[in-house]
């Protein structure tokens, strides 16, 4: 009988040499940047930016050894500056003896590091004291401190693709010893490689999974079938706490924009399978009604704000419905961004300007004293005249005629420009 190894498959797999390593072509492959920089011992410090499992810890350890460097690790989640300190000055006092080059600071999750703990980091980088490899799943612009950037490269990773995973499921099958005794026969690979999504470490945990469902007497064969019955839930790539929580808002955003309702439900499906706040996604079809569609159709807003409601009052699994209404409303609404640009021009000026007095006319004037220094003289009120219209100026003498507000191209603004031309011929007339 077979004894389940007390080690994981990922770790048992886990290569130890450049040319074992699967993937990052552009990265460790024959004349890249990466690849380079080890092979002429020329290292500086770096951070590599990827989703988990592509390769970033592994790549930190094959390139210390090697380099035959002192490595250090440290994991955000769990060290402070006293143990940044202590890593300190160990790599002090080994690099006096060290003709290799200056010893390996291996950080993961990087982007955890409060600001406090990354510039703990700083003198010990720019002194040479370590060379600083970082790992983050985060945008490094967003997470780490401008000083931190500017002493490192940015290295980005990227998902596996299939082809590469059938590589790492090849060698896993053929060169791990259990596996091999168990004689793992794999019919149908596309669900392995679909729960997986670019995931190494996820590919081999589910594989690792599956062979260990069988009794240890049954040779194990596995299919789609099998691996979707095993995994009792879909092992989701989204993260709502990391970058893939903002490159998918980002799509379904953008998709709205685009007039894309299919798009729109996609990406949302994405979201909420992978646990999003749907409260998260109604608020951000709020913003997007008001900056988007905006005056081409009042009323997007309105069922924004309705949906919020909804869905705060119902929650899920109801309010994906609400959800799915409201996207596709506004996915198929005519589009402006007249306000946004509106509001977004008004402040640059005001921002980029000295500060005009308010006309007299349009001051209020509670006391005798401010009456008899004019102001609100001159003020006519709107609903005395024909029309509810007083042919005032309401910008300060000296930018009178300035206009911020644009109507966009669609009909509901249309209207509304007619209406300024007629009223506002300084302004809109063309």
């Amino acid at each position: 009988m077979l004894n389940t190894p007390s080690i994981p498959l990922p770790e048992r797999l886990r290569p130890t040499t450049l040319d074992d390593f699967v993937g990052q072509e552009h990265l460790v492959g024959p004349g890249s940047v990466l690849r380079t920089m080890i092979e002429t011992g020329a290292l500086s410090s770096f951070i590599l930016w990827g989703p988990p499992g592509v390769g970033k810890t592994t790549l930190a350890n094959i390139i210390a050894k090697m380099l035959g460097r002192d490595f250090y690790t440290l994991s955000a989640i769990s060290s402070g500056v006293k143990d940044i300190r202590d890593v300190f000055s160990q790599a002090a006092s080994k690099s006096l003896f060290n003709t290799k080059g200056s010893p390996i600071l291996f950080i993961d999750e990087i982007h955890r590091f409060s600001k406090a703990q990354q510039d703990a980091l700083l003198g010990a980088v720019e002194n040479g004291t370590v060379v600083l490899i970082g790992a983050t799943t985060e945008n490094p612009s967003f997470e780490v401190i401008t000083p931190l950037l500017s002493r490192c490269a940015v290295f980005t990773l990227k998902s596996l693709e299939q082809s590469e995973l059938d590589i790492l499921l090849q060698r896993a099958l053929s060169k791990d010893e259990y596996l091999r005794n168990r004689n793992v026969i794999v019919k149908e690979k596309s669900a392995l490689f679909r729960y997986s999504s670019g995931d190494a470490r996820k590919l081999l945990n589910i594989l690792d999974i599956v062979v260990n469902s069988f009794p240890s007497s049954i040779q194990p064969v596995i299919t789609d079938g099998l691996v979707k019955e095993r995994l009792q839930e879909n092992l989701s790539t989204y993260d709502k706490n990391g970058e893939m929580h903002y490159d998918i808002i980002s799509a379904f955003i953008k998709s709205m924009r685009g007039s894309d309702p299919n798009g729109a439900l996609y990406w949302m499906a994405r979201m909420l399978a992978g646990g999003e706040d749907p409260l998260f996604i109604a608020r951000r079809m709020m913003i997007l009604a008001a900056e988007d569609i905006g005056l081409a159709n009042p009323n997007a807003l309105l069922l924004a704000q309705s949906t919020f409601d909804a869905v705060h009052k119902i929650g899920m699994p109801e309010a994906r419905i609400i959800l799915s209404e409201c996207a596709i409303y506004l996915a198929t609404s005519p589009k402006s961004n007249s306000a946004y640009m509106a509001i977004n021009q008004a402040l640059e000026f005001v921002n980029n300007n000295e500060e005009l007095p308010v006309p007299l006319h349009l001051r209020n004037a509670p006391t005798r004293l401010m009456k008899e220094l004019g102001y609100s003289d001159g003020y006519r009120y709107a609903h005395d005249y024909a029309g509810n219209f007083a042919d005032l100026e309401f910008l300060p003498d000296k930018i009178s005629g300035t206009a911020f507000y644009n109507p966009g191209n669609n009909a509901k603004e249309r209207e509304i420009e007619s209406r300024m031309e007629r009223l506002w011929p300084k302004y809109y007339k063309k």
